[in-house]
Order: C-alpha cells, then sequence, then structure tokens
C-alpha cells in the first residue's frame, strides 16, 4: 500500500513538510499546496525549489481553469526538475469556487472537458487529477468520471465528497465504488491510477477502508497526519512509539522545528503565533492537552509567553510520566 501526503492548503508548505520528514516521515509521497499563478510569486518558488524540500517524492499541484496558465507553470516546475504535477478540482474555498477553479471547475464540464485536452495534448509533464465527486449532487460524478476516462491521467485522486459538503459529514465510498467499477471494471484501467482521500484518521478508519476495497493500493491522508503524526509509519505497520517519554520528545522537537523555521521565514510575532495556534487545533488530542490547555496557549500574545506555556506542557507531561 502506498501513503500520500495530501497537500493541505495553507498548513502543508515546505516548512511544514520537512519538519514531519526530519521527526516522523512515513509518506511515500508528498504533494504541495496549489499554485495558481503563471509566475510564481516568491513564497510559491520557495515552497517548490528543490532545495529547500527534504521531502522526496514531491509532487507539485496547480489550481488553474486556464491551460495557458496551467501550462506556463507546467513548464517552470519541469526547468525546476520536476517530472509528474498534480491538477486541483477539489478545492471548495468560496473565492475559489466562485472563479470556476478547484471544485468550482466541475460545475461546467463541457469547458472542463476542453480544459484537459488542451493540457494532455500539451503539457510536457505527467498529470494527476485531485477531485471532489461534484458540486450539488451525487449524480453529476457519472458525468465527471465519462470526462476523466478520456484522458490518459498518471493517477486519480478521489475525495468523494461534494464542494457543498466541505469537510462536513460523512464521504460517499458508494461514489468511490463507482469510480472503481467504471474506470477499473468498464475501462480496464489499473488498479494502480485509483487514489482513495478522506476521513482516514486512525487505523480502524484504514482497516475500514482496505476491508471495503481489497483491491486498493493507495491512499491519501491529510488531516490524519495533522491529528496522528505517526500514522504513516502506523499504517505501514511500523508500529506506533511505544515509549511515553520518547513519544513526548519527538513531538516537542517536532514542534519546536516547526517555530523556529516559521520565526525565520515570517515577519514578526502575530503572524508566527497564528500559525503555530492553527496547528495546536490539530496537535492537542495528539500531545494530550485538555481544554483549558489548548485556551492558555491560544491566549499566548508574545514568543516568551507562548515558549513558557509550551515548556509548561512537556514539563507537566513529564513530570506525570513518574
Amino acid at each position: 500500500m502506498k501513503l500520500y501526503f495530501a497537500p493541505l492548503e495553507g498548513v502543508a508548505g515546505y516548512i511544514f513538510r520537512n519538519a514531519f520528514v526530519h521527526h516522523y516521515c512515513g509518506a511515500d509521497r508528498y504533494f504541495t499546496p496549489f499554485l495558481s499563478n503563471p509566475i510564481l510569486s516568491h513564497k510559491e518558488r520557495n515552497d517548490v525549489l528543490p532545495e529547500n524540500n527534504a521531502a522526496s517524492p514531491l509532487i507539485p499541484q496547480i489550481l488553474a481553469n486556464n491551460s495557458e496558465y496551467f501550462l506556463e507553470i507546467a513548464k517552470t516546475l519541469k526547468d525546476l526538475g520536476y517530472s509528474e504535477v498534480n491538477l486541483n478540482l477539489g478545492c471548495p474555498s468560496g473565492t475559489v469556487v466562485s472563479k470556476k477553479r478547484g471544485a468550482g471547475f466541475l460545475s461546467v464540464p463541457d469547458s472542463l472537458d476542453t480544459f484537459l485536452g488542451e493540457i494532455f495534448e500539451k503539457c510536457p509533464l505527467k498529470i494527476s487529477l485531485k477531485t471532489r465527486i461534484g458540486m450539488e449532487d451525487i449524480s453529476e460524478w457519472s458525468h465527471l468520471l465519462e470526462i476523466f476516462a478520456k484522458y490518459p491521467f498518471s493517477e486519480l485522486i478521489i475525495h468523494p465528497r461534494l464542494r457543498r459538503e466541505l469537510y462536513g459529514g460523512s464521504v460517499h465510498r458508494d461514489a468511490f465504488k463507482t469510480a472503481f467499477d467504471y474506470l477499473v471494471g468498464k475501462k480496464g484501467l489499473s488498479a494502480d491510477k485509483l487514489v482513495y482521500n478522506g476521513d482516514i484518521c486512525s487505523a480502524e478508519d484504514f482497516s475500514s477502508l482496505t476491508a471495503e476495497f481489497p483491491e486498493l493500493t493507495k491512499v491519501m491522508i491529510g488531516r490524519g497526519a495533522l491529528k496522528n503524526p505517526e500514522i504513516f509509519n502506523i499504517l505501514h505497520g511500523k508500529g506506533e512509539i511505544k515509549n511515553p517519554k520518547e513519544k513526548l520528545d519527538t513531538f516537542y522537537a517536532y514542534h519546536d522545528e516547526l517555530f523556529d523555521s516559521y520565526r525565520n521565514i515570517m515577519y514578526g510575532e502575530k503572524p508566527v503565533l497564528f500559525k503555530m495556534k492553527e496547528l495546536w487545533g490539530w496537535f492537542s488530542e495528539y500531545a494530550g492537552l485538555d481544554a483549558k490547555e489548548l485556551k492558555s496557549i491560544r491566549k499566548a500574545s508574545s514568543f516568551t509567553a507562548y515558549t513558557s506555556t509550551r515548556r509548561q506542557f512537556q514539563t507537566q507531561a513529564i513530570s506525570a510520566l513518574r
């Protein structure tokens, strides 16, 4: 089984990916948050520069509904040494969708079909697709699959939710089965072409999925890796860190690399603290924080206060082990 680390827009930039690889690793492939400008911004370029990235292999993701823009970004990435890109057809953000990009592109299937024809004809790189199953209704999915089946995508990564569902409610595994039956069963694609993505946050979730789809060979995980950074190693059968102190020390070393790295590239205390507090919303359960402790770190308004609170957490956790 191949396990992929999802793009995670706003979170999984190169700073995050590097810290994750240094302390946990385990994923077989990593994907960047989307690139959307024909001329890469300084931030976007830094995120994909090979010398900035310890995570490998790394697949850059592109958000576009204009084939010329897509191809220009792809050319830049080829010049940087990349051999594959991923097209974002899943972002549910209102500002993205309103421009008919991301999941919004699924609402205009004829335009999407034309766009795919142009990029697959001209792009010098392999192209994978990451998609939702439609905008408003599952009935949209069968037509989208007919469109996708026309093109030689390297992989089709399916997040089986509609755009209107954002990240709420249950995933539609029946829609993934529909894709499997149509593309593999009817169209004769290799099962290796399909990747499942959505709500895999534990070994139990993973076991349930693989029991339902025994031919599945690839799974992408996003939020599950934020909640439990050991998840890739656990699912690969390497087990979790058994020693409680080692588990704590590894986590806080991971945290400290993130904190120090963000301080080096971000200007001012406020944006760094905002970033770290956002991450604690995911980290808190794994680190064993209760609601009161999480609130205390969210109240920190300076590096000094934040660092003091963070040290207190680790000291208390280690003392509790004795």
